[in-house]
């Protein structure tokens, strides 16, 4: 009895010190054949995607991008090689959506296609949520939940016939929600349209991974957007709900934009992001989840995993010390 414990023991403090190394080296552990793969990268004008979309190509992937724009589409491929194909999609446009998954079923085949990326977003409008209108709600919608919704559902055949992989971009602010408007409603919708994805996938050979950056310096966090159009949202409002707030308001809002956006995100190398996404595509074993930058990591994921009236407590903490600081300034002029 005491030879078996004694067995039993050591085997199980083997198991718990070697796992973690195990864990590593499977994680990796580099898919074969990358030549022959096919990966389509939404929203590639600028940013993580197009980014992204250079790195992969560069990696020996077939990559197709798709831009918003011919110019997007150009510079694109002045930046990469004869291999990269660019195609125009609009994600809230049927036929634009039609003509992608066309071009995609001649050039992948009967191997279908390796890797999905959905990268393709907007931000604004973001602001006060009363200060919101449905059709606000439904800009950011149509194109960070829906239309990402749309071409998946639509290349997911494809997707299964290669046993590939489907990479959807999320954002910390699917886990904490830290301004109204649709952006972080939007990225909530990823997180769980991801979650039961890769629990249907599964039999299927098929894994899905969710990238959660912090806030890096992209199009999406150009705070001289989101500011323009806080102040389109703030004049249309009537004046009886301006007064309720009073001007303080907006410009105690616009700083804690300044500093959530672009104090908080030093971030101009997002090779951390589009790592993440690379891993997901070429790991035997890719993750679940990226959380993607030194803020995600250390602040918003752990923040999200807190009791609820601690997270609520943390953001107005930080609200309240902006608010001090942007007063303390106004003092000083």
């Amino acid at each position: 009895m005491v030879l078996y414990y004694s067995i039993y023991t050591n085997s199980f403090v083997t198991n718990i010190v070697a796992t973690p190394h195990c864990y590593g080296r499977a994680l990796k552990r580099k898919i074969d054949g990358v030549r022959d793969k096919c990966v389509l990268v939404t929203g590639c004008d600028s940013g993580f995607g197009n980014h992204v979309a250079r790195q992969l190509d560069r990696r020996g992937f077939q990559v197709i991008a798709t831009c918003m724009t011919e110019k997007g589409c150009s510079d694109l491929e002045a930046a990469a090689s004869p291999n990269l194909r660019t195609v125009l999609l609009n994600l809230t446009d049927g036929a634009s959506l039609d003509r992608v998954v066309e071009l995609v079923r001649s050039v992948t085949g009967a191997r279908g296609l390796w890797g999905l990326v959905n990268n393709a977003g907007r931000s604004i409008p973001i602001g006060p949520t009363e200060w919101m209108q449905v059709e606000d709600f439904k800009k950011v919608l149509d194109v960070n939940l829906i239309g990402m919704i749309d071409i998946t559902l639509r290349l997911l055949p494809l997707v299964k016939r290669a046993r590939g992989r489907i990479v959807n971009v999320a954002s910390v602010m699917g886990r904490v929600a830290l301004t109204g408007g649709g952006y972080a409603l939007s990225k909530w919708g990823v997180e769980s349209f991801s979650d039961s994805l890769r629990r249907d996938m599964r039999a299927f050979g098929v894994k899905v991974s969710v990238i959660e950056p912090g806030f890096f310096k992209t199009a999406v966090t150009n705070v001289d957007l989101i500011e323009a159009d806080l102040l389109r949202l703030w004049n249309r409002l009537p004046q009886d709900i301006k007064d309720s707030y009073g001007d303080k308001y907006l410009e105690n809002y616009k700083a804690e934009i300044m500093v959530t956006h672009q104090k908080s995100s030093p971030f101009k190398d997002i090779s951390k992001v589009t790592w993440c996404m690379e891993h997901a595509l070429t790991s035997r074993y890719p993750r679940t989840r990226y959380g993607a930058g030194w803020d995600a990591k250390l602040v918003w994921l752990p923040l999200s995993y807190c009791p609820t009236f601690i997270t609520d407590f943390v953001i107005l903490l930080l609200k309240v010390c902006i608010w001090k600081a942007t007063t303390a300034q106004e003092h000083m002029m």
